[in-house]
């Protein structure tokens, strides 16, 4: 047994100086004396490890405490390999942004926050634009507001010097929720639709009814008479 002084420490063996412990294995766990998981583990040629201390009483496994240590190092390894690295990115305004720079650095925002990445937005105010200040706040609750849908707002525009911050951080995936605003306008487009898609077929069925019609028949529709003036026109033919 090495004792990897690295690594997380974990009292071993003889270190174990509590009446009883738990040990837990792949057929379950019991409650024994100490000495007597102590006795097991020299018998099996392995350690007795304590893994949770504060238990009552305490857990305990019979392993190589060298093995144990190596699985716990390359569990710590998987897991930090698995984290996502999560950057600051940022984005700056004028306070008189126009549509065209605002669309296309939203539409960085939203990579950015899809991403899993934080982003700071803020806008700077050089010389006398300090004065378009609230301006500067409305510009700042529209991002805020138009990326709901992917992150959530960590704190309100606030004014250091000449810069106005705010902070977003992303949704976590599968979580994002459509903001009302959006959730209205799908709906007026898709009643949009629905209502022109009815008045087409409604069209489509009126001239259908005017092709099966008498020839003619649209010329004298709205003339009194009309059906006996197209008789008389047939029976001139």
């Amino acid at each position: 047994m090495k004792n990897d002084k690295k690594g997380p420490q974990y009292r071993v063996n003889e270190q174990i100086r509590v009446r009883e412990v738990r040990i837990v294995g792949d057929n379950g766990s019991s409650v024994m004396p100490t000495r007597q998981a102590l006795d097991m583990a020299r018998q099996q040629g392995v350690d007795l490890v304590e893994i949770s201390p504060n238990a009552n009483p305490p857990v305990c496994r019979l392993i190589d405490y060298s093995k144990f240590l190596y699985q716990q190092k390359k569990r710590a390894k998987e897991m930090k390999a698995k984290q996502v690295k999560q950057e600051v990115k940022e984005i700056r305004f004028g306070p008189q942004t126009d549509d065209h720079d605002y669309n296309f650095k939203l539409k960085h925002a939203k990579e950015f926050l899809e991403q899993g990445n934080k982003v700071r937005a803020y806008v700077f105010f050089r010389g006398r634009s300090i004065l378009f200040k609230e301006q500067g706040e409305v510009l700042l609750l529209r991002f805020a507001n138009d990326l709901e849908e992917y992150g959530k707002v960590e704190s309100m525009p606030s004014l250091e010097g000449k810069k106005m911050f705010l902070y977003l951080s992303p949704k976590k995936a599968g979580v994002a929720k459509k903001s009302q605003q959006k959730m209205d306008r799908e709906r007026r487009e898709a009643e949009a639709k629905e209502a022109e898609k009815r008045s087409k077929e409604e069209a489509e069925q009126t001239t259908d009814d005017a092709d099966e019609s008498p020839v003619g028949g649209g010329l004298f529709a709205n003339i009194k008479g009309g059906d006996e003036l197209l008789k008389k026109l047939k029976g001139d033919q």
